[in-house]
């Protein structure tokens, strides 16, 4: 093999460990929260590196499951979550 296909290898091999490694250690929180819209609930769960992010993306994959169009999404985002249940992380 020649000098700049190991050095290839060795750099994409090294990304993909980088991208590996930091994907696994990032969330530090976890949460579960359910949603009541229109007569419907649906409840999912989230990992994040913050409780907020962590909040918004349960939030928003509980509105997406109950939910067409984006008026009834960003209606149903600002509503209260009917539970918030942390969780440990795995």
């Amino acid at each position: 093999m020649s000098k700049t296909v190991t050095i290839g290898i060795a750099f994409v091999v090294a990304v993909l460990a980088f991208l590996v490694y930091s994907s696994m250690h990032i969330a530090k929180y976890r949460v579960e929260v359910c949603i009541a819209f229109h007569g419907a609930n649906q409840c999912r769960t989230a990992s994040a590196d913050t409780q907020d992010h962590a909040l918004r993306s349960a939030q928003s994959n509980a509105c997406a499951l109950l939910v067409s169009g984006v008026t009834e999404t960003m209606q149903c985002e600002r509503e209260t979550p009917t539970s918030i249940k942390w969780l440990e992380n795995k």
